[in-house]
């Protein structure tokens, strides 16, 4: 059986860039989306076309499974006495990855073929159409929770370096959680709430090199002390703060 810590900071960095892959994926199907691409009238209150649901969702859906497993190996990492705050991350993140799953699949197995076919009659109520359905509603509701999500992750990150960067954008993703939730009251909000475009991305790249340098410290910890007791990284350690 291979080490939790080597496992850990294998899985944290491969989750991180999954995550970063279906984020970037989905802005740039969404900007398409907007500028009319794939059919639908364009701009942020039109809805999806078959092939726009396809192209969006699918790479969401898989945000959220990567997103949950990438919060699991951050409160791996933590130290001892931050991990109520990285506890409290998986938690939001649970029910982000819940909501917005259900919201997905749904949209992908029921909608689009039913959409693709003209047979939506009986079922206009899952219609995803931004501001203005009850699914757009559970879908900022997830969103909500991935941003309060971040924000406990960031509190886990205490030291200066990487971890300092990560927890910097973070907070900021997290601070995103007005501008998301109130959308459905005020649509201009999603000018705002479209900066989760360059937060999400690129807290999930820095902490993909967070785990990649975590991974390194514990195979320098093997090479030199025989094992890997913790892999949060110590930048008071020599052979850790090489790889800060």
């Amino acid at each position: 059986m291979a080490r939790p810590s080597a496992t850990a900071a294998t899985i944290g960095y491969r989750s991180a860039v999954l995550a970063t892959v279906c984020s970037v994926t989905y802005i740039v199907g969404q900007l398409a989306e907007w500028a009319g691409l794939f059919g639908s009238r364009g701009g942020p209150e039109s809805a999806s076309t078959p092939l726009g649901i396809a192209i969006l969702l699918t790479p969401s859906l898989f945000l959220g499974g990567s997103f949950v497993f990438l919060t699991v190996c951050v409160h791996q990492v933590t130290a001892p006495e931050e991990r109520v705050w990285s506890q409290a991350a998986i938690a939001f993140a649970t029910s982000y990855a819940t909501l917005t799953g259900c919201v997905y699949f749904v949209q992908l197995s029921l909608v689009a073929p039913r959409l693709l076919g003209g047979r939506m009659a009986d079922i206009e109520l899952l219609r995803f159409v931004p501001f203005d359905s009850f699914l757009y509603a559970v879908d900022i509701l997830g969103y909500s929770f991935m941003s309060v999500s971040t924000l406990c992750m960031a509190m886990a990150f205490t030291r200066p370096g990487i971890e300092r960067l990560a927890r910097f954008w973070l907070t900021v993703n997290g601070l995103l959680l007005p501008f998301v939730a109130l959308q459905m009251y005020f649509h201009g909000l999603i000018v705002p709430a479209s900066l989760w475009a360059i937060t999400f991305p690129a807290s999930t790249v820095t902490l993909a090199v967070l785990f990649r340098r975590t991974a390194a410290a514990a195979d320098l910890a093997v090479a030199i002390y025989g094992s890997a007791p913790s892999l949060h990284l110590d930048e008071s350690r020599p052979s850790d703060r090489a790889l800060c």
